[in-house]
């Protein structure tokens, strides 16, 4: 593939070329106590080059101390500093030196992407000045690229891993890497979790030669590579009549292909696994639990430092919808919680950072901080699956935020969701934020120019959770687009702004589902409500909602008592949450006096016409965007806008029809 195919990204130095200045004749790289023929600090020399080579047309020369080097040169010194916590750094400058601390080369690759960053941002080099360190010791990305080159749940085209069931590795490949890197992810799952065909075969000589190759190019920038696993293996690749987690010969067989996986793939981080979820094979088929499943392998693979991510998606997808009483959002709680300090250490548990399935609103799991004895990882989803799948613009770090912000109560300390996946509550070594990225072949990688803000976004809010959504988002804006201050701001508004407008003109009230089945793009306002996936509204003609209280399925009580009291009382639930709590009826009134029917027209209505303002503060930029990137985010806009519509004229009809109760504004509802 030709590299000018696809886009730099974040990293179009040539982009910023002339809006950002050097005023430096010669630029020396001294290193000290880093070797130069480490692989991650030959990234790091070869990152410089392309950074000051785009930027400033200038090139950098390389010395093994600062006596050496021009005397008129500035110099930029990657210094190993023992005392620091890993991938941790520390940026000093003045107007002859710019100096970058850390105890390991990942650090160092950070920090000199940070200096990279601030160049790009229009930064003097001389005023780099920083410091810091993860907030969480993983921050992975997790594909769900099939070999056949689909993607489940893809929105920006097809697989960049894989085509015709090969692996494909190119410049473009490497590219991507960097792109993690630069935003100092640390770990990549390559494939989906729903293991099948020749998925199944990557831990075999079919596949060992191309995959190790990828985890020396992904070692390249400090990242760790790791595989989605299928835990009926022993059944399809060793011809065993069950993968029961207990069974002796199953075990010997994941012994022995743990061993030949790790003398092939040294550099392996380890698996993800997805059992007993969606018609996956797990350890309830034989009766077992989670944590025998998730130990079997946790065990074979701890002599190789390798680590087991438990997926923590677990629910009963047979539902029947006469059924009132089971909850899906239970399914996690209630399977897991009694394991708590059951898994090894080297076994992850990864939770969905809700209790169903990535809506725009929905409550925080009850298992994050449910469990005190486990090592955990929180999961959010870059791809916009139930967010408007790249078409609609919807940034999600306030979403993240919020998420990671909130207060579990689960120790008087220490007790959000960032304390909690940091390994800061409980001193968990395994421990951090994984997302379903968002990538694919397109020529800008994310389908719309504008979900690359998601991508960039996750990276570095899992590196620094005290980043504030719109700290990333004019750092991204600001990368990425040569604007003016006030046009850039315009850009950041419009991404502060619509993940609210896109819940506006969706599911209110943390409701969430009401969505085409199966594609989930579009309204279908009772698509699902009488299937078997649990995902129900349960309007009448008197109300909405689903009651989770102590009188309904109990799922409120999964939450320690300062957050159970408050949900369990309509009068004090969060009311973004009211309907997922609760059903409630549509004369109730609301905090602000409009009854719940008046909020649901209301909401509908304004997030529409919210939706066509930020189409029109996108046309306002166009005399600063490029002709190309302006044309295909207005294209995106012109079906956001469609889709907006049709939100507001299905679900205003149908609680029309359901309540019979009238718009007190008089607006036209069919």
């Amino acid at each position: 593939m030709n590299k000018t195919t696809w886009s730099q990204l974040w990293l179009d130095y040539g982009k910023k070329k002339g809006h950002v200045s050097c005023d430096k004749e010669s630029i020396a790289v001294v290193l000290d106590g880093f070797s130069a023929e480490n692989r991650v600090i030959k990234s790091l020399k070869s990152e410089l080059e392309k950074a000051f080579d785009g930027l400033f047309d200038k090139k950098i020369t390389f010395a093994d101390d600062a006596k050496s080097t021009d005397e008129n040169a500035y110099i930029i010194t990657i210094a190993k500093n023992d005392s620091m916590a890993a991938e941790s750094y520390k940026i000093e400058a003045d107007s002859k030196t710019i100096k970058v601390e850390s105890s390991d080369e990942n650090g160092a690759l950070y920090g000199v992407f940070h200096v990279i960053r601030e160049l790009m941002r229009g930064t003097a080099i001389d005023a780099i000045k920083a410091e810091c360190k993860p907030s969480n010791p993983l921050r992975m990305m997790n594909h769900w690229d099939n070999m056949d080159g689909s993607i489940e749940r893809g929105y920006s085209g097809e697989s960049f891993f894989y085509e015709n069931n090969d692996i494909v590795i190119n410049d473009r490949t490497r590219d991507y890497v960097r792109f993690m890197a630069s935003v100092a992810v640390n770990g990549i799952v390559i494939n989906n979790v729903n293991v099948k065909d020749a998925a199944s075969y990557l831990i075999t000589d079919r596949f060992f030669d191309k995959v190790r190759e990828l985890t020396e190019i992904f070692a390249d920038y400090g990242i760790k590579l790791y595989l989605s696993l299928n835990f009926a293996s022993p059944i399809e690749l060793g011809n065993l009549p069950v993968c029961d987690p207990l069974d002796k010969d199953v075990i010997k067989w994941w012994d022995d292909k743990f061993a030949e996986v790790y003398k092939k793939l040294p550099l392996l981080g380890g698996f993800l696994v997805k059992a007993d979820s969606e018609g996956r094979p797990g350890p309830f088929t034989y009766g077992r639990n989670q944590a025998d499943g998730a130990n079997m392998l946790g065990k074979a693979i701890a002599p190789y430092g390798g680590i087991i991510i438990w997926r923590c998606f677990v629910y009963n997808c047979t539902q029947d919808w006469r059924d009132r009483k089971t909850d899906r959002a239970r399914a996690g709680y209630d399977y897991f919680k009694e394991l708590d300090g059951k898994f090894l250490d080297n076994v992850i548990l990864q939770i969905k950072n809700g209790p169903m399935d990535f809506q725009i609103r929905e409550p925080i799991s009850p298992l994050i901080g449910g469990l005190t004895k486990t090592n955990q990882m929180l999961e959010v989803q870059i791809a916009q699956e139930y967010t408007g799948h790249q078409i609609d613009l919807c940034y999600l770090m306030p979403m993240f935020k919020e998420v990671l912000n909130f207060k579990t109560y689960c120790q008087k300390d220490n007790d959000t969701v960032a304390d909690i996946v940091s390994g800061r509550s409980f001193g968990n070594k395994l421990a951090g934020m994984a997302a379903v990225i968002n990538t694919g072949d397109n020529a800008n990688w994310t389908g719309n120019y504008l979900a690359a803000a998601n991508l960039y976004g996750f990276g570095r809010l899992a590196y620094d959770t005290e980043l504030s959504s719109e700290e990333i988002a004019k750092e991204w804006a600001e990368m990425s687009f040569n604007l003016e201050g006030e046009e850039t701001n315009k850009l950041v508004s419009m991404l502060m702004n619509s993940r609210e407008i896109y819940e506006k003109y969706t599911s209110p009230l943390g409701i969430g589902w009401m969505v085409t089945p199966h594609e989930h793009y579009g309204p279908s306002i009772d698509g699902y409500e009488y299937s078997r996936w649990g995902t129900y509204h349960r309007a009448d003609h008197l109300g909405i909602g689903v009651d989770r209280t102590d009188k309904g399925t109990g799922y409120a009580q999964q939450y320690y008592p300062e957050n159970a009291e408050n949900y369990n009382d309509p009068d004090k639930c969060p009311e973004e949450l009211l309907l997922f709590f609760h059903h409630i009826a549509y004369n109730r009134k609301l905090k602000d006096e409009r009854t719940l029917i008046q909020y649901i027209y209301d909401s509908h209505f304004e997030g529409e016409a919210e939706a066509e303002k930020l189409f029109e503060t996108w046309k306002g930029l166009e005399a600063h965007v490029e002709p190309e990137v302006f044309a295909s985010v207005c294209h995106r806009f012109e079906m956001q806008i469609a889709n907006a519509k049709e939100w507001r004229d299905q679900v205003n009809s149908y609680f029309y029809r359901k309540s019979g109760i009238p718009d007190e504004k008089g607006r036209e509802i069919y």
